[in-house]
């Protein structure tokens, strides 16, 4: 009975100790490294890749779209098509991130479509510029399958930039090097589009422009 007793409570002294040291190692230690780690090789990155103005306020995250409520004088993101709305904050309308699921023949879809369109090509239209139809790519009148992509193509950029110039106050020219100084290209070279961030763009329009 003795042994039985003493060997329950050298078991239970030896799952005790492991229980310590395993917590200190992979609750304490673990996630320290891993963080010093992540803050000093890619700090921006590992903080949700944070957008700052000119003065150093957070801004929103270059990897979350944000509207813009049509307000002509910035550039403006895809259209958004999530499965809900957020009555909370008002910068995005998603609660939950999510496509359609529409079909490329549905009716509703090609209504949408065919609107959102219109809408560009009338935006867009400034005196002395008027784009085409055939000028305006896909994502600016479709939404990402996740609803939230803070990318725009180059192409749907440099549509909006006389509009953007003309509500500004600036030279075209000067707005389309804005766009071009915000134009990343394929990651790796040959993965993925070339693509511009809207956050990044309008923070550094807002910088140029002092509003």
């Amino acid at each position: 009975m003795n042994n039985s007793v003493g060997n329950t409570v050298r078991l239970i002294g030896a799952g005790l100790r492991a229980l310590l040291v395993l917590t200190v190692l992979c609750g304490v230690l673990y996630p320290l490294a891993v963080t010093g780690i992540a803050q000093a090789a890619f700090a921006g990155k590992a903080n949700g890749s944070e957008v700052k103005d000119k003065g150093g306020r957070v801004v929103g995250s270059a990897l979350i779209g944000q509207t813009y409520g049509d307000d002509p004088r910035w550039f403006q993101p895809r259209p958004s098509a999530g499965l809900a709305r957020n009555t909370n904050n008002t910068q995005y309308e998603l609660l939950v991130s999510g496509a359609s699921n529409k079909a490329a023949d549905n009716p509703d879809l090609v209504k949408a479509v065919n609107e959102a369109k219109a809408k560009v090509l009338a935006d867009n239209t400034v005196p002395g510029y008027a784009p085409e139809a055939s000028q305006v790519p896909a994502d600016a009148v479709t939404s990402s399958g996740s609803g939230l992509d803070p990318n725009i193509s180059p192409a749907y950029a440099e549509l909006q930039v006389h509009r953007v110039a003309v509500r500004n106050g600036l030279p075209p020219a000067r707005v389309g090097q804005l766009v071009a100084e915000h134009t990343e290209g394929r990651t790796l070279g040959f993965m993925g589009e070339p693509r511009v961030n809207v956050l990044e763009l309008n923070t550094a329009l807002k910088d140029l422009t002092g509003q």
